[in-house]
């Protein structure tokens, strides 16, 4: 579970850093769009400022409301191969980039996030049933 947990707050401060520090511009009318649409006026929406993915407010201790719909947007990720030279076969890297859809969020459509709201260890009803948990018989655990 802790691996999971480290892993997942990586994920979500890559997310972060790449929006925060990203230097294309190109989804900025999509996003005024979509977020004018929906009914936020546009000097409210600062894009890297008030407008992230998922993963990005999860970062800033933020959490999307249920039921919020964002806006769909098209990045470009930058991927790299390995090739093989046939002439002289020498391996090369090769980069290229391709379309990823992300959908952004924001800020009006996120909450802070509340403590830690994980299940404990242990169920509220392993301790109400404990011949359930412990194998003992039903008919001396029932009362």
């Amino acid at each position: 579970m802790a691996e999971a947990t480290k892993r997942l707050s990586r994920s979500a401060n890559e997310a972060l850093d790449r929006a925060t520090n990203g230097q294309a511009l190109t989804n900025s009318p999509a996003i005024f769009e979509g977020f004018m649409a929906k009914g936020i006026p546009e000097a409210e929406i600062k894009a890297r400022e008030n407008v992230f993915t998922f993963q990005a407010w999860r970062a800033l201790g933020r959490s999307v409301r249920k039921s919020e719909q964002g806006v769909r947007v098209v990045t470009f990720v930058l991927c790299e191969s390995k090739q093989r030279d046939p002439s002289t076969g020498e391996e090369t890297i090769a980069t290229y980039r391709r379309p990823h859809t992300t959908t952004v969020f924001h800020i009006s459509q996120t909450e802070e996030c509340k403590a830690d709201y994980r299940t404990p260890r242990r169920s509220a009803w392993a301790s109400r049933y404990p011949s359930v948990s412990t194998g003992r018989s039903i008919s001396r655990s029932v009362r």
